[in-house]
């Protein structure tokens, strides 16, 4: 009894009560001792490391006292000779990056942070250059700047760290960027790395913002450090010396500084910011003989210089920039081209790109910073403002005459003095030979890389054959173990090996070929300009004069009468070969479409109904009808007689006044086929264009343009593709025999040109196709096969498979094809098959259930004698809603009886359905539509449903039809929405088949 146990419970309590409180005691003692174990552990541990940074403090300290030791560097000697003077060694103006920003006397670096410039690197250097004693300078970074955050829709990878120095030497003239993995600079960076070429290693620690950094320079040959430098942080060495390497002796080195996001502050003396352990001279207090002073030449009329080279494009101009700017090293270059050295040099990563040109280069590298080009926006208006002097590399731009008067607005006149320098024409022999000299180096490299590439192939192959051969060997030794031929592997092992000859590098040797020496240009990896912007702006190219506001223009190459000649004449040359891309149709081209696509389809109708014959009589009387009105307006009699009969073959098309009717009625295009209508309308619409391009161009140089260029036009105007392959034709040259009276190609100039006047009626044109109609049919007529026309017809697209319109009903519905998206219900059937017991009404009472649950609802109407309602309101789940035949509703019926019976039939039912699914599926590679009787189910007469097999796997033998109880067979059935739900959650498909539901 509950009351019992309750009892027994409650007796219970006290004694659970006790346990409970024991194993708490005991849980809280396990935690007390654990607690106290882990103190005593935390304990030892601390004085383990008490000890250890004792010792390491200890360690330190004797490591210190060492080195103070063992320093070797020795206090310098009072300096007797002569010095340089006062405010000679400092920051160079002139010799820095755009970015540097000096201040405080140019003590103080700070860098530019907007945008882009936040990754750029800052470099400067020094007046004055070491070439032999020691001296050193000091840096100290005073504050760092907070780089903006990473954006959500970056992609490209930023350098690190985002606050960087570099200190170090650099020779004149080198990249202001200290470890760009040139050769002419040596440098330590913040990181603690030495950094030469592409060698970068860790000599030294990190240091960061306060600490002040020393740089000894030593070149003094008497010291036992000569020729190193080394580094000092708060006077104490944090590196062994490092040799300045052997590419940069002998040179006078300057002392420069590469830094990002931070604050610099330099100090070359006369005293030093912190005391080393020896004495050393500070750079501006160096003798005169130990250094190289940089004067910086100040311009004459106290106006620096920005320079605009204008050329051609493929001409070389390029090239010219590189020999001005080296030549002239005291120019700072502004162009695009110059930013991504800029960037690279910086660290940043850009992916390869195809589609660029040397003039505007691909500027993505995935960093939205560097993407919005916010860095040449702002130097834009900082270069102006500096004291330098420029050359603004812009091909496009510097031949442009609005773009140049742009520029040359951005240097006011009183602060630059503004050149044109024009390089058009044959090149200077100073140029070529510069030139060959380049092409003579891309060979070398060229031949050098394919020598290496083939020495790596031969050194890979050679490792696999060794590898091969001491495999073998090792197999060979491990078989003469197992016999015991011991002797021959000594006797294998003792024999000498031959000496390997090291292949020396020969030298190689390249010559230039008789073209390439007769070569006055360079051709370069990429185009100047690409196409699409060459096609759009040659036009407008011009010779720069002093009218655009240059203070002088110098002509390099060629004079000014030649090098304008030569720009005409190439622009000339550009329009026979260059297409339009900005054109458009004009307002003429629309009206005159307009009126052919209206025409052209009134004349396609009046064809089709001329060609039938209740559609011809009727024509004809209204033709009648017309002609009597306008007698009766004229006051005239109606004409009784008939038409005359007019041969259409025998007619002059050039002499039909109208061409919807010949004089009986019947249009001159009564005969036309697919073809004739295709020709009719290449010819008016090629006549179109070739006149409506001379008129919307309006440029006297190009009238017309050249084949290649035809597909595009075409196209630009009538909005559609043009391919010769739709008239058969291979070239152009088949399609103008097709209509030569239309088309035709200027034999010298090479452009299309229309035959006919561009006041032409457009009736014209029917008559033309007409005549090459009857031309082509008495060709056929005569046995000339080749005069047929059989044009490609673009076979019409398959149509949309339409959901179905209606539910998975029976009935007289025999429609197929798979159900709507997003129908609920099963998809349609072809139909009910034939049934041999007379059940084809309860059949489709049965299918019409499922148009309850279909996409589409369409009314249904019973068939037969069934008396089933779609709308009966169902009790549960598995009854009502079945009756067939002259039954009632709810669990009558036939079936109400012979339920019990075909029970166990049905359990086979369903798993069966599955099976005759796969094997339908498996052999007609298509879902079954048809779905299978009841009767097919428990008995297996797939005949009857015109399934191709049957159930191979039966438990036991179905009963032949003939012997199956005429009770047992259902009369009808339908689905369960719960079911098929659960198929289709079960499979993520709709069924194919429908699941049974017995009353």
């Amino acid at each position: 009894r509950p009351w019992l146990k309750t009892r027994g419970l409650l007796a219970l309590r006290p004694h659970l009560q006790c346990r409970a409180m024991g194993a708490e005691d005991e849980k809280k003692d396990v935690e007390m001792k654990e607690e106290a174990e882990e103190k005593v552990k935390e304990e030892d541990a601390e004085m383990k490391e008490a000890k250890e940074e004792e010792q390491k403090g200890g360690e330190e300290a004797a490591e210190k006292e060492a080195k103070k030791s063992t320093e070797q560097e020795t206090d310098a000697p009072e300096e007797t000779r002569a010095k340089v003077g006062p405010g000679v060694v400092g920051l160079s103006a002139t010799d820095a990056t755009l970015n540097v920003m000096p201040t405080a006397g140019n003590k103080l670096l700070m860098p530019l942070t907007e945008g882009g410039f936040q990754y750029l690197l800052a470099g400067a250097r020094a007046t004055a250059g070491v070439k032999a004693g020691r001296y050193m300078f000091e840096v100290r970074i005073v504050e760092m700047h907070r780089a903006s955050d990473v954006q959500n829709n970056q992609q490209g990878k930023v350098p690190m760290p985002r606050n960087l120095i570099r200190i170090g030497l650099s020779e004149a003239g080198s990249s202001l960027i200290l470890g760009d993995g040139s050769s002419q600079s040596v440098c330590f960076d913040s990181e603690g790395f030495v950094i030469f070429e592409a060698s970068r290693k860790k000599v030294s620690q990190k240091f960061g913002r306060g600490a002040t950094v020393a740089m000894v320079v030593n070149m003094d040959e008497a010291s036992p450090n000569a020729n190193t430098i080394s580094l000092f942080k708060e006077g104490v060495r944090i590196c062994e010396p490092q040799a300045i390497p052997e590419q940069l002796r002998g040179k006078a080195l300057i002392p420069t500084v590469t830094y990002k996001n931070v604050t610099v502050q330099v100090n070359y003396g006369p005293r030093p910011l912190v005391p080393l352990p020896f004495s050393c001279h500070m750079l501006s207090c160096a003798a005169k003989a130990d250094v190289d002073v940089t004067e910086v030449a100040k311009p004459s009329d106290g106006k620096f210089e920005v320079v605009f080279p204008v050329g051609l494009p493929e001409q070389g101009y390029f090239d010219w920039v590189d020999a001005f700017l080296e030549k002239h090293p005291d120019y700072i270059e502004i162009s695009d081209r110059k930013l991504l050295d800029w960037a690279s040099k910086s660290g940043l990563w850009r992916p390869k790109t195809q589609g660029h040109s040397n003039d505007k280069p691909d500027m993505k590298f995935g960093i939205p910073h560097m993407d919005d080009l916010s860095v040449k926006r702002v130097l834009s208006h900082i270069a102006p403002t500096t004291c330098h002097n420029f050359i603004v590399p812009e091909l496009k731009a510097n031949l442009m005459a609005d773009e140049r008067k742009e520029a040359l607005s951005k240097f006011p006149s009183h602060d630059f003095k503004r050149v044109a320098a024009v390089v058009v024409g044959e090149p200077t022999a100073e140029y070529k030979a510069k030139i060959q000299e380049l092409i003579l180096a891309d060979k070398k490299e060229k031949a050098a890389s394919e020598r290496r590439k083939k020495v790596a192939e031969e050194e890979r192959k050679r490792l696999i054959e060794e590898k091969r051969k001491k495999a073998d060997e090792a197999r060979k030794a491990a078989k003469r173990k197992r016999d015991g031929e011991e002797g021959e592997s000594k006797e294998e092992e003792n024999e000498e090996e031959e000496a390997k000859e090291e292949t020396k590098d020969e030298e190689i040797v390249v010559e230039l070929t008789d073209e390439e020496k007769a070569l006055s240009y360079r051709k370069m990896p990429n185009p100047d300009m690409t196409e699409s912007v060459l096609a759009k702006s040659y036009a407008d190219f011009s010779v720069p004069s002093r009218e655009d506001g240059f203070d002088e223009v110098t002509f390099h190459w060629q004079p000014e009468g030649e090098a304008t000649k030569l720009l005409k004449d190439w622009i000339l040359s550009k329009k026979l070969t260059q297409r339009v891309e900005d054109l458009k149709p004009g307002e003429s081209f629309k009206e005159a479409w307009t009126k052919w696509q209206k025409s052209l389809q009134e004349w396609r109708k009046l064809a089709s109904d001329w060609k039938d014959t209740n559609k011809r009589k009727a024509l004809l009387a209204k033709r009648a009808e017309a002609k009597k009105k306008e007698a009766e307006e004229k006051g005239d009699e109606a004409p009784q007689q008939e038409d005359p009969e007019i041969d259409i073959e025998e007619l002059d098309v050039f002499a039909v006044q109208n061409v919807c009717d010949v004089g009986n009625g019947e249009p001159l295009f009564a005969n036309f086929v697919y073809e004739d209508w295709f020709l009719l309308s290449t010819r008016y619409e090629i006549h179109l264009l070739l006149h409506s391009f001379k008129k919307d161009l309006n440029d006297s140089d190009r009238p017309s343009f050249m084949e290649k260029d035809l597909g595009f036009y075409y196209n630009r105007y009538f909005k559609k593709a043009f391919s010769l392959k739709s008239y058969n034709a291979k070239d152009l040259a088949g399609l103008i025999e097709l209509i030569q009276d239309t088309l035709a190609v200027n034999k010298e100039t090479s452009f299309l040109e229309p035959v006919l006047g561009e006041d032409t009626p457009i009736t014209n044109f029917v008559k033309l196709v007409e005549e090459h109609r009857r031309d082509r049919q008495r060709r056929l007529d005569a046995g000339d096969e080749t005069a047929e026309l059989k044009f490609p017809r673009n076979a019409p697209a398959p149509p949309a498979r339409q959901p179905p319109s209606g539910s998975w009903q029976g009935g007289s519905s025999h429609r197929a094809g798979p159900p709507a998206v997003g129908s609920r219900g099963p998809p349609a059937a072809r139909g009910p098959p034939s049934h041999p017991h007379g059940n084809s009404s309860q059949y489709s009472s049965s299918r019409s259930t499922y148009s309850s649950s279909s996409a589409q609802k369409r009314a249904y109407t019973p068939t037969g004698a069934s008396s089933y309602s779609s709308k009966q309101p169902r009790t549960s789940s598995y009854s009502g809603g079945y009756s067939g035949g002259g039954g009632g509703g709810g669990s009558g019926g036939v079936m109400g009886g012979a339920a019990t019976s075909a029970h166990g039939a049905v359990s086979r039912a369903a798993s069966f359905s599955r099976l005759h699914k796969h094997m339908w599926q498996s052999g007609h590679d298509a879902p079954s539509r048809q779905p299978l009787f009841l009767r097919t189910y428990l008995h297996g007469a797939p005949q009857w449903s015109g399934w191709p097999c049957v159930p191979a796997e039966v438990s036991e033998a179905p009963p032949p039809p003939e012997a199956a109880p005429a009770e047992a067979a259902p009369r009808s059935f339908s689905a369960s929405r719960r079911q098929k739900h659960k198929w289709q959650l079960g499979h993520r498909t709709p069924s194919l088949q429908p699941p049974l539901r017995f009353t």
